[in-house]
């Protein structure tokens, strides 16, 4: 019997290490016949801590939400145990189908046996032995991939720009800084099969005539660093990263460098600048990395989940992999599903599928079966897509429609008490302090924004400000000479474009529809207050009064509106307006 602990970033906050620790100590203890290992996250981070069994036929049975007081479960593979996976939550994993995460949650990240035991690397193997460069550009061209990191442009395009400048040497460059709120597409990856990205940069290198490889990397991503090191050590001793690589003439290797967290320099020539020392800021294009990045040499950037459809496109064939997904939109995409849902993770699904789809069949719906108001794609860069068009089909067109973008992939789902004034000001907030500062256009023009959206948020809203605001973001985005100015007031427009009665509403009834913009509300308690004197033992400013049995009140001079009296309340005594 094998048994397999969970060991991504979201299994061991829930408490993966003491439950692999307890197994690891009743094996040794009680003598038992039993393989202990780790895996990468399944997906299934809502789940966490997960442990898989496999019997000796290598039946699979997963047990989710473990704890080390009911490992006796697992050692035992008890057939009944509360803890094994709901029929329902297999069935709704059921629509998933996994092609850069095929391996996440099933091999050790930290053996490249595991991963060579699964066909890893013999991608690689067949393009440097069966194909040239050109025949790998055109699978990837007949394969319809499309750059996973947000712009969306074609992969084989970039690949063959770089093929064709002729100066040397070539750099691959993996841009590793996933920096959207709520995204961790790129981190799963990178903890679960780091050999994965390995071999997809490799196939990538040899397309392009490189022979160097940079996986840029942001700091946050403690165990994703190890992990990928540890496997470009192991890919190394094995001989598959170095000179004459499977005794062609083909070399290659791969460094990680570890980036201090800038938003900006998901732009790729910030990122080309940060690699090269300097402060990472934007520069004009073209010229573009393929002819100029890297030192001013031919580079080509791509992000982690694109290297990651690579070998099996390699593998497989183009044609299987643009059979799924729709005309313009091939394959499959990973998205994390975060916010106000049940079942927050990693979901990886063919293109097409729609967001209604996505959120309550795959994600299980709304936290606290909570009425769905709105999701945000594209993390910062991106926009706002209301309930009434939650049938949008997951694509590149049809979410360009709805003024959002594909993105990397973050779904923050919000529902009936999110503040769709207060999500944008959140999301400006973010890009206004990662802009680089370069452009005025983007260092004045978001701050001024910012100003405008605290302002409504605070009560103090006034007629224009809408207009003022929608102009901003048009001279914004004109201005601006990155992707991250340039969208930058993406989230604003759409909230106004969706959610126009709501910025109203704050403005000139200086009400907050959703309750959470603090200065707009009021608390009042009304007669069902039987006068407990929880309400007023809860309040920090002293603003309650009244005595013990009778009812309360509220002075609303003192009254900060911290909520805390309404929170305590038992009796719906207290209301908020």
């Amino acid at each position: 019997m094998k048994i397999i602990v969970g060991y991504g970033s979201c299994g061991i906050a829930a408490g993966a290490g003491k439950v692999y620790k307890a197994l690891e100590k009743r094996i040794k203890e009680d003598n038992l016949q039993m393989d202990l290992d780790i895996a990468g996250c399944n997906g299934m981070c809502y789940l966490e801590p997960i442990v898989d069994v496999y019997d000796d036929e290598g039946n699979k049975k997963t047990y989710v939400q473990v704890t080390p007081e009911r490992i006796d479960d697992i050692i035992n593979n008890l057939q009944d145990s509360d803890l094994i996976i709901s029929e329902d939550e297999v069935a709704r994993r059921s629509k998933i189908v996994k092609v850069a995460t095929a391996k996440c949650g099933v091999i050790n990240p930290e053996k490249i046996e595991e991963y060579i035991e699964n066909n890893g690397y013999e991608a690689i193997k067949k393009c440097i032995t069966e194909m040239a460069p050109e025949d790998v550009i055109e699978e990837i061209k007949l394969s319809g991939l499309r750059g996973r990191g947000g712009a969306g442009f074609p992969t084989w395009f970039k690949w063959n720009a770089a093929l064709q400048s002729k100066a040397t040497p070539k750099y691959m460059v993996c841009n590793a800084d996933e920096g959207d709120p709520g995204a961790f597409m790129d981190r799963s990856v990178l903890e679960g099969d780091p050999h994965n990205l390995i071999e997809g940069m490799m196939i990538g290198a040899y397309a392009i005539g490189a022979e160097e490889g940079v996986v840029y990397v942001r700091a946050e991503y403690p165990l994703a660093i190890v992990r990928l090191q540890n496997a470009i050590d192991q890919a190394r001793e094995k001989g598959i990263l170095g000179k004459n690589i499977f005794g062609s003439n083909f070399s290659f290797d791969l460094r990680i460098k570890a980036g201090a967290g800038a938003f900006v320099c998901g732009e790729e020539t910030a990122l080309i600048a940060s690699l090269e020392g300097e402060r990472g800021m934007p520069r004009l294009k073209p010229p573009f990395p393929a002819q100029k990045g890297y030192w001013n040499l031919p580079t080509n950037i791509n992000n982690v989940e694109t290297f990651a459809n690579i070998p099996w496109i390699m593998y497989n064939g183009g044609d299987k992999y643009a059979a799924m997904g729709t005309e313009d939109s091939k394959g499959t995409k990973v998205f994390a599903l975060t916010g106000k849902i049940k079942n927050g993770g990693l979901v990886e699904v063919p293109m097409g599928m729609s967001i209604k789809e996505i959120i309550y069949e795959l994600g299980g719906g709304i936290l606290n079966d909570k009425e769905f108001k709105a999701v945000q794609m594209g993390g910062p860069s991106g926009g706002c897509i209301p309930a009434s068009i939650i049938d949008t089909k997951v694509d590149y067109k049809s979410l360009a429609a709805t003024g959002a973008i594909m993105g990397s992939g973050g779904m923050v789902v919000m529902d009936e008490t999110t503040c769709m004034v207060d999500m944008a000001r959140f999301f400006l907030d973010f890009t206004q302090k990662e802009s680089c500062g370069k452009c005025i256009h983007c260092r004045i023009g978001t701050t001024r924004m910012l100003e405008i959206l605290t302002r409504i948020t605070e009560g103090n809203g006034k007629e224009g400000d809408i207009e003022l605001l929608e102009e901003l973001a048009t001279q914004i985005k004109a201005g601006s000479l990155c992707g991250l100015g340039q969208t930058a007031p993406n989230p604003v427009l759409s909230t106004i474009r969706y959610f126009r009665d709501e910025y109203e509403a704050h403005i000139r009834d200086h009400k907050c529809p959703a309750k959470q913009c603090s200065n707009l509300l009021t608390y009042e308690i009304i007669d069902e207050c039987i006068g407990c004197g929880v309400c007023k033992r809860n309040c920090p400013v002293e603003a309650i009064t009244g005595e013990k049995k009778e009812k309360h009140e509220i002075n609303q001079e003192i009254c900060i509106k911290c909520g805390k009296c309404y929170q305590a309340c038992k009796f719906d005594a207290i209301t908020v307006d």
